[in-house]
């Protein structure tokens, strides 16, 4: 399962429903826009240095998913359909959503427009 920001976050803040879905998956991944995203928030918090060893502990718990050519193609043909729907969503949510659909792994996220992404499967809490 990919975690988005806002799962990460829930994780690491002992939501207990999504410590639950986080625990019971057989293989966690956090995109490298995601960790982006976390380490922009940490630099922002009172509670770095927690954060911040939070973050490494997931990051050698789960795969890194990084971009690569693949990726890009997905998020081209991901931004042109939601385009053409009439349906754009943020511009990372975009990468996280070819992320899932390349390596076909869901996405556990509170953002509903993951939703709008054919193909791709969204775990909520």
């Amino acid at each position: 399962m990919i975690l988005d920001t806002n799962a990460l976050s829930a994780y690491l803040d002992r939501v207990p429903d999504a410590v639950e879905i986080v625990s019971e998956a057989r293989e966690l991944a956090i995109p490298v826009i995601v960790a982006g995203e976390f380490a922009f928030g940490i630099a922002q918090s009172r509670h770095r240095e927690m954060y911040e060893r939070s973050l490494q502990r997931m990051l050698d718990r789960c795969t890194v998913l990084n971009i690569d050519v693949e990726t890009a193609r997905h998020y081209a043909a991901i931004r042109l359909e939601l385009k053409s729907g009439g349906k754009p969503i943020p511009a990372n949510d975009v990468w996280i959503a070819a992320l899932s659909r390349q390596h076909a792994i869901p996405v556990m996220s509170r953002d509903s427009h993951f939703d709008f992404v054919a193909g791709l499967r969204r775990r909520t809490w």
